[in-house]
């Protein structure tokens, strides 16, 4: 591979010349500088960026730490912060921790892993990455990302508490509130509720968007509605007949797999949806496509945190945004998705 001086040499010009015509500037005649971007070609130079990146101390890279790319939120988050990198001709150094692989969700209530993505920031900041967002497999509150650290972080899809470190989340609670305004809109009065994990941050706010879309409407909030599941199929499987005996028109499950185990125990109990039961669920997965009917739910912006997350960053390392003493979140909308399993009931 040639080198900037070899192209000098071979063109009978100053390596200064030919680094002002390959940074784009002005001075060379167009003589000189048609016949020293022919010699590039020719000899088939390519510019050590790398080299002149840390010269500048720019070098123009994230990086990215996942926690595990086999986790379904993961990739279209990743997808979103290297659109905008692109766009602003960014690079990510991206690391998977491979954590749900190696320990399941186990360690989502732990801190013992901290350590590890302490060394794979150091790892990327030795690299001379100008900052680092760190991408979550579920929203849950964390401090893993320490408050000194010399460079920008941003976190995405977990909660931060941090005034230093900015949050990039989902809005949960207006995503259940757009679902169960839906069912109200299509005339269900009675609407029951099977939910995730207690100590789930998703969980807590979709259940608030679900009271607010009651209240805003007119409605009685009921305990009795509520079935408190674990986000597994078999919860929506379990919670279905428990809400019919109460007397449920519709029930707004908190994801589309347990929505999965009420079409399930549905069809074992001689019951069509939407005609007999109406069904909603919450983040559009893409098996909820296939359910018979397939399933009206809501989407997860997760290609939204992404890009947003990679804006954020930028805006710290331009210094947009700063500092602040309080926790700094940016919530992200989610959108309903209507197919098929949602039936109009006749209004009283």
């Amino acid at each position: 591979m040639a080198t900037i001086k070899e192209i000098a040499k071979a063109c009978n010009v100053s390596i200064a010349t030919v680094s002002n015509i390959l940074n784009g500037k002005p001075g060379a005649s167009e003589a000189t500088r048609s016949l020293v971007l022919k010699t590039v070609e020719k000899m088939d130079y390519t510019p050590n960026y790398v080299a002149k990146n840390l010269k500048m101390r720019n070098t123009r890279s994230i990086g990215v730490i996942a926690e595990d790319m086999t986790i379904f939120s993961i990739p279209d988050i990743i997808d979103g912060i290297t659109e905008y990198c692109q766009e602003i001709d960014y690079q990510i150094l991206l690391t998977n921790m491979r954590l749900f692989k190696k320990y399941n969700d186990v360690y989502y209530n732990r801190e013992d892993y901290f350590g590890l993505v302490k060394q794979e920031i150091r790892k990327l900041m030795a690299k001379q990455v100008e900052g680092i967002i760190y991408v979550t497999a579920h929203e849950r509150i964390m401090h893993c990302i320490p408050d000194n650290l010399p460079i920008p972080a941003v976190m995405a899809y977990g909660y931060t508490q941090s005034g230093k470190v900015p949050s990039v989340v989902v809005d949960d609670e207006h995503g259940a509130y757009e679902a169960v305004q839906y069912l109200i809109e299509r005339g269900h009065k009675q609407i029951g509720v099977i939910t995730g994990k207690n100590d789930s941050i998703h969980m807590q706010a979709r259940l608030v968007g679900y009271q607010k879309a009651l209240r805003d409407n007119g409605l009685m909030y009921n305990p009795e509605f509520i079935y408190y599941g674990d986000w597994n199929r078999e919860a929506g499987y379990n919670g279905t007949e428990k809400l019919l005996d109460r007397g449920v028109t519709a029930i707004f499950c908190m994801n589309d797999i347990m929505a999965g185990g009420v079409y399930d125990r549905a069809d074992e109990l001689g019951l069509r949806i939407p005609e007999d039961i109406s069904v909603v669920g919450y983040d559009n997965r893409e098996l909820s496509s296939y359910y018979k009917p397939p399933l009206t739910t809501i989407t997860l912006p997760l290609h939204d945190i992404g890009y947003r997350a990679a804006e954020v960053m930028i805006d710290l390392l331009d210094k947009k945004i700063m500092p602040q003493k309080e926790e700094l979140v940016y919530l992200m909308p989610c959108h309903r998705l209507v197919r098929k399993s949602v039936k109009e009931q006749i209004r009283q």
